[in-house]
């Protein structure tokens, strides 16, 4: 059976493919969401815009219409992945709770105007640092444990992309230097340590409640790169990092390279 491929995550597990030239099939991916924002109701009286606002492309705007309406999980279910590989990069946006629901607060989220519209302008902000979210999260986490083991998805062999952020960027000249003036949205800054630690107790809660999980990691690599096709960030690194993830992932069954992805069915 050929491999199908999802990924639960950010970019940088995302980008293992372009980033390393693979051909343009690429492997079903769910992003800018959160274990409680997956699993709360959708946003009641929603209505999306019939093209992506502002600036955002069709797959960003798909991810912010999936993230209200709660439709990535079922999904992802429905996909019935043979691997499937989660990476905590993006449980890192503040949530914004609207009622009974969650959502989180991504750039795209805010770039797409709909924070300032009936029913998303009403939502009450709860600040990824906190005691709550800590909690809201550590209970979803559980939740998402029970699906896994209760759904189609217990088929699919687990692997965790352990990650963090990066404290330096590589130089032209390929020496370190350390990254400042970090913002996860615009006006937020936010202290690297601070992500890094919330990261390393979400990975152990993950390893307590799920099912066991295969792990990939590349801390040696774990730098920068200024010239990333994304633009700086401490999560956007230096080829050799994407290079030593796809070695590890191949030895767990996923071929990056070639004709072994499975095409992409969903729509986040």
């Amino acid at each position: 059976m050929e491999p199908r491929i999802a990924i639960l995550g950010s970019c940088i597990t995302r980008d293992l493919w372009p980033v390393r030239g693979a051909p343009g099939r690429k492997p079903a991916y769910v992003s800018r969401t959160s274990f409680p924002t997956l699993l709360s109701p959708p946003v009641p009286g929603f209505v999306a815009r019939a093209a992506p606002p502002g600036d955002l492309t069709v797959y960003e705007y798909a991810a912010v219409v999936a993230e209200i309406r709660k439709t990535a999980l079922a999904d992802l279910v429905a996909y019935r992945p043979t691997h499937l590989i989660i990476d905590l990069i993006d449980e890192r946006f503040d949530l914004l709770s609207v009622g009974d629901s969650l959502v989180s607060l991504s750039g795209e989220l805010v770039r797409s105007g709909h924070l300032v519209e009936t029913p998303l302008k009403a939502g009450r902000r709860v600040r990824r640092l906190s005691e709550a979210c800590d909690r809201l999260w550590a209970e979803a986490a559980g939740e998402f444990a029970a699906l896994l083991r209760a759904t189609p998805l217990r088929e699919a062999r687990l692997i965790l992309h352990s990650a963090r952020w990066a404290t330096h960027y590589r130089s032209p000249k390929g020496g370190r230097a350390a990254i400042t003036g970090v913002e996860i949205v615009a006006g937020q800054a936010v202290a690297i340590p601070d992500y890094n630690g919330l990261l390393e107790r979400q990975e152990r809660i993950l390893e307590a409640l799920f099912p066991p999980m295969a792990r990939v990691e590349a801390g040696r690599h774990r730098l920068a790169d200024p010239g990333h096709r994304w633009g700086p960030s401490p999560f956007h690194y230096i080829p050799e990092y994407y290079a030593e993830i796809g070695r590890q992932l191949a030895g767990q069954g996923v071929e990056i390279s070639g004709s072994r992805v499975a095409p992409s069915a969903l729509a986040v």
